[in-house]
């Protein structure tokens, strides 16, 4: 406390003050006024000490505060229940320092999660790459047109899933850094749907897999293109996990809350313990398919939700799986 300049000024002020009023008073008064100018100059300069101390006190406990959380402690409570100024700070003190831990919370796990996603792209694009590498070597010492063939298809079919991977991951990333916005506007759903299946129509023939429909005259408000985006990834995951004969099934319902876009298969379903996963990002169940990379579905979570919508997963082992798309009416 008397580091402080300003505390010795007032200290030596007060002294002379009480000196100077003591003498005034002895001179006008007699002793009896000097004795009680100084007990009273005495009293107050004490009392003025002792009141200072103490709230330099305090001012030194919140230094130390501030001094371990700088030093990476974790925060603790300096919170009382007096009023004031001091009080005040300790408030604020202790808002900005909570709010600094949690942020550095939010740091540790955002680095965490970044370098399991660094570590998840790398492998699932190492494996299509390495087939490629082998492909190439075998290429240059093949002399078979039908074995060079089988390769150049093997390659094709490697590059189309490095550049699918590569053009969600993208996707996902804008996303997620905010730089996309969604535009939604009055879709009429049935235009929404043949939208989706046209691209698939080829593979379910092939396949031998059913399509069905039930989408009566029904608009949602939605970002057209990115809905597209997300149906296509559900369909598409709904395909991968048919076998021949399967069906895929599309409905839409109309309730007071919201207006749902079904999408149904009969394919091998999703384990009970793989349903709470299945839109976490490179999340493959124990039903995956061997070329499953796991972010399909994230994908169309992370787009329906983008909107203020949800996606609901019923699924049942060996009966199939049915995603319900909810678009609600009032944000609530």
């Amino acid at each position: 406390m008397l580091k402080n300049k300003e505390i010795r000024y007032m200290i030596c002020a007060a002294a002379v003050f009480t000196v100077a009023a003591s003498v005034c008073g002895y001179v006008l008064c007699g002793i009896a006024a000097f004795i009680l100018l100084v007990i009273l100059g005495i009293a107050l300069g004490s009392g003025f000490i002792f009141f200072t101390k103490r709230r330099y006190n305090d001012i030194d406990k919140l230094n130390s505060y501030l001094v371990r959380v700088l030093a990476g402690d974790e925060t603790v409570g300096i919170l009382d229940q007096e009023e004031g100024e001091l009080s005040l700070l300790k408030t604020n003190i202790y808002k900005t320092t909570s709010t600094l831990s949690y942020q550095k919370d939010l740091l540790a796990k955002d680095k965490v999660a970044l370098a399991d996603a660094i570590a998840d792209i790398s492998h699932q694009l190492k494996t299509p790459l390495t087939s490629m590498i082998v492909m190439n070597d075998l290429l240059k010492i093949e002399d078979d047109k039908n074995k060079r063939d089988e390769f150049l298809t093997t390659q094709s079919n490697q590059l189309d899933r490095m550049n699918w991977l590569i053009q969600t991951l993208l996707k996902l990333s804008k996303i997620d850094a905010g730089t996309i916005i969604m535009k939604p506007e009055e879709t009429e759903v049935d235009e929404l749907i043949r939208e989706v299946i046209k691209p698939f129509e080829i593979q379910m023939e092939l396949k031998n897999i059913s399509y069905t429909h039930d989408v009566f005259n029904m608009s949602v408000k939605c970002d057209k293109n990115w809905t597209i985006e997300a149906i296509q990834n559900i369909v598409k995951n709904c395909i991968e996990h048919m076998e021949s004969g399967g069906t895929l099934s599309i409905k839409t319902s109309d309730t007071n809350i919201y207006k749902e876009i079904s999408v149904e298969d009969t394919g091998c379903g999703i384990a009970e313990e793989d349903l709470p996963h299945i839109f976490e990002r490179f999340y493959k169940g124990k039903n995956a398919g061997k070329d499953s990379v796991g972010i399909g579905l994230a994908l169309a979570k992370t787009i329906i939700t983008g909107q203020r919508g949800d996606i609901v997963v019923e699924s049942t082992e060996g009966v199939g799986t049915r995603f319900c798309l909810r678009f609600y009416k009032t944000l609530i």
